[in-house]
């Protein structure tokens, strides 16, 4: 049985304008590997596909242009012969001829997956292309669909493509991980699991909202159960899958996974300076290259501090699979009984925890002013940092929500297993933190101190008058 399209409403609502249009549309999908990409296209345009192709990674020209002649035959039914034509001119000069009678009666789609696999480094292939859209198919009643995991390859050689393809793609989308609720919705409709929100967020934090990691999630066993098989077990689909992630998304991948290590030492993030020399790398263009596709392939994220001091700017891990990986699974590969059981009773995993319930809360801003009431109101999420000098105290604010209408939340994120209780010193920690922040920025703003936990707060002496607003986990889940 199939599994059934979970979210991505505004994607399939941009796919299907697509194919409702009058003219020829070429569609570009960006997002990550195991994000759904093909899953979205062939479930929203499984009656219109009249050709499809997936590029092979690590494959030479000649096997790629074998690749295209076995898929034509395939979609041609045998009345195109298994012919491998010499180049991607005369490839898409085949597809052209095959499609030109069927494109006559009704609307068509090309799909063109893991188009970076398929155009390998002067094989022509994007000369091909361009000759296929500018010459054919721009006059033809069709939709071109190409898609690719290395996000970065795919904005710079196509979406910004400065010969044939220039200014060619008429609609984009770039899909992005499962939110908590797109989540929780998948598990229940196509793996039938019954979880509460706790057992799914550990889920979540461990693995991410990635579909294809989602997917190993299986019915009547818990989040401990299920993080025990699927990424320790000797057949678990995540317990190697990291030394695969990024070598199948960048050329020479060495960079991206010093880097990815370094960011994972330091859950606030690092400035460009503190990162090098953490990562060994030397300070040029090729860091430059490996952080930008880093950020676009969404494994890392930018935050700048209040005041937006864009030379300050942090570098963030928000994948959360790496995080996971490199703090447990890589140093646990021997086979032990309930290892992740015994794991989740050390001080690392409170410490990881802490640390993954934070990028979750990063990721879902959207839900967290919805629950704010806020929804509407324009807002800069920043963080802040001062160091402390002699008997001055120093403090870190990881989310501040700088708002339009005179408000500025300052957001206290902690993770734990049921309400949490403000102590008389975390009280007085709350009141440095609120004294240093005003202090130092002179802000006329007004703040609020807002908790995000995860079962909600006790309400006792020392929260009252102190904590404005208290926001649960369940809040994460709501629509954003």
């Amino acid at each position: 049985m199939q599994d059934k399209l979970i979210g991505r409403e505004q994607e399939k609502a941009i796919l299907l304008k697509a194919l409702q249009s009058k003219r020829a549309e070429m569609v570009s999908i960006i997002g990550r590997r195991r994000i759904g990409k093909t899953f979205l296209v062939q479930t929203t345009y499984k009656d219109h596909i009249a050709f499809e192709m997936t590029g092979i990674q690590n494959a030479p020209r000649t096997e790629q242009l074998q690749n295209f002649a076995i898929q034509l035959t395939k979609y041609s039914k045998s009345t195109f012969p298994l012919t491998i034509p010499q180049n991607w001119l005369s490839a898409f000069y085949l597809l052209s001829e095959f499609l030109e009678p069927k494109q006559q009666n009704k609307r068509v789609v090309v799909f063109l997956d893991e188009l970076p696999w398929a155009a390998t480094p002067k094989s022509g292939f994007l000369r091909g292309l361009s000759w296929f859209w500018n010459s054919w198919a721009t006059h033809k009643n069709m939709v071109v669909v190409i898609c690719g995991s290395a996000a970065s390859w795919m904005i710079q050689k196509v979406v910004n493509h400065t010969g044939g393809l220039h200014n060619r793609i008429t609609r984009r989308i770039h899909l992005n991980p499962f939110t908590l609720s797109e989540t929780e919705q998948y598990l229940k409709v196509n793996n039938k699991v019954k979880l509460n929100r706790y057992h799914i967020l550990q889920l979540y934090m461990a693995m991410g909202g990635i579909p294809h990691y989602l997917k190993e999630v299986e019915a009547g066993k818990s989040a401990i159960q299920n993080i025990e098989d699927i990424c320790f077990s000797e057949t678990g689909l995540l317990r190697d899958e990291f030394s695969n992630l990024y070598t199948a998304l960048f050329e020479h991948a060495d960079n991206h996974i010093a880097i990815i290590r370094a960011l994972a030492q330091k859950r606030q993030g690092m400035n460009r300076t503190e990162l090098i020399k953490t990562a060994k790398l030397p300070n040029g263009g090729s860091v430059t290259k490996a952080l930008t596709e880093l950020q676009q392939s969404g494994f890392i994220d930018i935050f700048y501090p209040y005041g937006n001091k864009k030379n300050n700017k942090l570098f963030r891990l928000m994948d959360e699979y790496s995080i996971f990986y490199l703090q447990f699974i890589e140093n646990n590969t021997k086979e032990l009984n309930n290892l992740w059981k015994q794991l989740s009773q050390t001080q690392p995993y409170k410490i990881w925890c802490g640390y993954a319930f934070e990028n979750i809360c990063l990721r879902h801003i959207p839900q967290i002013k919805k629950a704010l009431s806020i929804g509407g109101v324009y807002s800069v999420s920043s963080t802040f940092s001062k160091k402390g000098k002699g008997k001055e105290k120093g403090t870190q604010i990881d989310l501040l929500l700088d708002r339009n209408d005179q408000v500025i939340n300052i957001f206290e994120i902690k993770h734990y297993n049921k309400e949490f209780t403000i102590s008389k010193s975390y009280a007085e920690n709350l009141r440095n933190k609120r004294h240093i922040f005003e202090e130092t920025t002179k802000t006329r703003k007004h703040l609020f101190l807002t908790m995000i936990t995860t079962f909600g707060m006790i309400e006792n002496e020392h929260s009252l008058g102190l904590i404005d607003q208290t926001l649960t986990m369940n809040d994460l889940f709501e629509g954003g």
